[in-house]
């Protein structure tokens, strides 16, 4: 006799769910290096997550006293949070391990050098997670080269679409 899967087999089946996408760091950084990261939250702002999207185009990273801070993030205060909303733009802790802290401490010194969250997503255990690169700033004549290579791919891809039509 079959058995039927519980709520909590099916969802450990599941794959992230992203909830926002940086489409501006890969445009104005080449991105070097990835760490996932989990985020320090409270309740209602995982709950407004849930609800609608937030907005990390304009965030950025920094490392004080040890610690890994996301800054810039806005996530929208939840609908029916009532007094328990906090301030939908304040600095979050962002969790990694100490010696990956170290080594992107050490990392940023470098000249040039920045960390940037690229994605905001819940993990298949329901976590919030964001996923930050290291990237060095591109110069207006890379970007214009990645966006010449874009087009031409574009371009490549109609041709050969256009061909197996016929």
């Amino acid at each position: 006799m079959p058995t039927k899967q519980t709520g909590k087999d099916q969802g450990a089946k599941r794959a992230k769910r992203t909830i926002s996408r940086n489409r501006v760091a890969h445009h104005d950084y080449e991105i070097m290096d990835t760490y996932e990261a989990g985020i320090e939250l409270t309740g209602t702002e995982v709950k407004s997550l849930r609800e609608r999207a937030s907005q990390i185009t304009d965030s950025f990273c920094i490392i004080r006293s040890r610690e890994v801070w996301l800054v810039g993030m806005h996530i929208h205060p939840y609908s029916n949070g009532g007094v328990w909303n906090v301030d939908p733009d304040r600095r979050r802790r962002l969790l990694l391990h100490r010696r990956q802290i170290d080594s992107l401490d050490a990392r940023l010194r470098t000249k040039g050098l920045a960390l940037v969250p690229l994605e905001l997503y819940f993990d298949e255990h329901n976590r919030v997670k964001v996923l930050i690169g290291v990237g060095r700033g591109k110069k207006a004549y890379d970007k214009r080269a990645d966006m010449a290579r874009k087009q031409q791919d574009r371009d490549i891809q109609r041709a050969l679409k256009e061909r197996s039509r016929e």
